[in-house]
């Protein structure tokens, strides 16, 4: 397996594909690099060289007991990035991968980073504040983390089977394939790892990330997200960042990577070509 140690000691599993101008995947919670499996396969065909890693204590990465911040999520992708020497990048970040791809812009700076793409992301924020009336409050985050300790395995199974992808929605499809590579990630991973990043997801605020990055940004969403609720995230982070272009898909769930892979796929094309 290619893997990468951090400054602080963690092993980091990554697959890197290809060549040409990079493409780095960040992939959402509780997952793992094979979330993003359908993109870099469509990207390693446009000729993209297309890289993404577990995020530390998930899939094949060290299950270890600290770090599980957005800090050192994006110290990590930092150290991963300069490990490989990458130049003129496109991040793309899903979810909770959206925070990580924003803290380490914010971070670390634009130098090695052409443009980025959050889609489905937790920026600038989900909380329920005065100043985001749209967001979640702390209980939704608390039945996470409750879920997460009381029984993992069928608490990713629901989530899987039911909101991640709108299966829950009258008239789904739900996908048994779908759901079971969910789920697979998901255990992969571990408990701890997870239980943290729902702080580090949650409570994050990353107003000020958003505001330091220059370089374009695409924002995609559906707006029946039911896991990273859509008015309360990306028409806000579009309205922050200096230089976005905001697509919203009516009715699209949370998990489209997935879903709406061929859409979304050329959605991201055109903007890297753009």
């Amino acid at each position: 397996m290619a893997t990468i140690t951090t400054p602080d000691g963690v092993e980091l599993f990554y697959k890197d594909w290809g060549s040409g101008r990079p493409i780095v995947f960040s992939h959402g919670w509780p997952l793992s690099a094979d979330d993003w499996d359908n993109q870099m396969l469509f990207f390693l065909g446009q000729g993209f060289r297309v890289i993404a890693h577990d995020r530390r204590g998930h899939g094949r990465s060290a299950q270890v007991s600290e770090g599980h911040d957005m800090n050192h999520y994006a110290d990590d992708l930092a150290a991963l990035v300069t490990h490989l020497d990458l130049r003129d990048a496109v991040h793309v970040g899903h979810s909770a991968g959206g925070g990580e791809v924003v803290r380490y812009l914010g971070r670390h700076g634009e130098s090695r980073a052409a443009k980025a793409v959050l889609i489905s992301s937790v920026v600038p924020s989900q909380q329920l504040t005065d100043e985001n009336p749209d967001g979640q409050p702390p209980e939704a985050f608390a039945g996470l983390k409750q879920g997460i300790a009381a029984n993992r395995s069928a608490f990713f199974r629901e989530v899987a089977a039911g909101p991640f992808y709108g299966y829950n929605r009258p008239g789904a499809e739900p996908s048994e394939a779908v759901i079971q590579n969910w789920w697979r990630q998901g255990m992969m991973g571990s408990a701890k790892a997870q239980y943290d990043c729902v702080d580090a997801f949650a409570q994050e605020d990353y107003t000020d990330d958003l505001k330091k990055i220059s370089v374009p940004v695409l924002v995609l969403q559906g707006d029946d997200d039911q896991i990273v609720p859509y008015r309360s995230t990306a028409p806000r982070a579009a309205e922050i960042l200096a230089n976005a272009t905001l697509k919203t898909y009516p009715g699209w769930p949370h998990g489209i990577p997935t879903t709406n892979a061929d859409v979304v796929n050329a959605d991201i094309l055109d903007f890297i070509k753009s």
